[in-house]
């Protein structure tokens, strides 16, 4: 059985299936273990590269007008609702009921913008949501509200990717699925990733995403 068709049985599962991932979640030797991960990398980041994000929030406010750092409305665990925190990396700052996904070329991206989502130096204040228990390092990446709710109304057990924390980066992310989901069919994709890792979450399987992300960064595979 394919990552794919196994999402489409459990997506299927009802009551069953909702249970079966929160229990996961709620297994006190992962949580410790996972938040602990979190911390001991988050922290000593977030130290280290504050020289580089005070630099990247100067060229941010000389290059266009705006802020340096944008929050946006996401929704966490279990949908409870939170602000990302993300470097500016578009003239617009759009966190309403109509959001428009990033795209290849986008007019709406800054010069400095563009080679900050290249290398995904955009998403380093998210480190202070890590810190903050709203994300971890790794899980499903959070959308926007407005994409939540869209693609929640057009393919069932979408829902069930926010019985884990979001991460920084993710199942989906490492084998290619990042960028914009243009068709239901691509998100359908996405999502078999997410909730594959929402039932299978280990420390192990973390610290593997966590190098694997690494080369992602490098290659900059879908990275607009």
């Amino acid at each position: 059985m394919t990552i794919h068709e196994d999402f489409a049985s459990f997506s299927h599962g009802g009551a069953y299936t909702s249970a079966r991932s929160i229990a996961h979640e709620g297994d006190y030797a992962h949580s410790v273990t996972k938040r602990a991960l979190d911390l001991a990398l988050a922290v000593p980041a977030l130290i280290l590269l504050s020289p580089l994000m005070l630099i990247l929030s100067v060229l941010i406010r000389a290059g266009s007008e705006g802020p340096a750092v944008f929050r946006q409305t996401r929704l966490g665990l279990n949908g409870a609702p939170f602000q990302i925190l993300k470097f500016r990396t578009m003239t617009v700052l759009e966190n309403g009921p109509a959001i428009k996904q990033a795209e290849l070329n986008d007019a709406r991206v800054t010069k400095v913008g563009a080679w900050m989502r290249r290398l995904s130096l955009d998403e380093l204040p998210q480190l202070i949501n890590v810190i903050n228990g709203d994300m971890s390092l790794i899980g499903p990446r959070p959308h926007a509200l407005a994409h939540d709710r869209y693609y929640g109304r057009q393919i069932a057990g979408y829902e069930l990717r926010q019985n884990v924390k979001p991460g920084i980066s993710g199942w989906a992310q490492v084998h290619g699925h990042r960028g914009a989901t243009v068709t239901i069919s691509r998100m359908r994709e996405r999502l078999a990733y997410d909730v594959w890792y929402s039932r299978n979450a280990t420390f192990a399987l973390d610290v593997q995403i966590i190098v694997r992300t690494i080369g992602e960064v490098v290659s900059q595979r879908n990275a607009y």
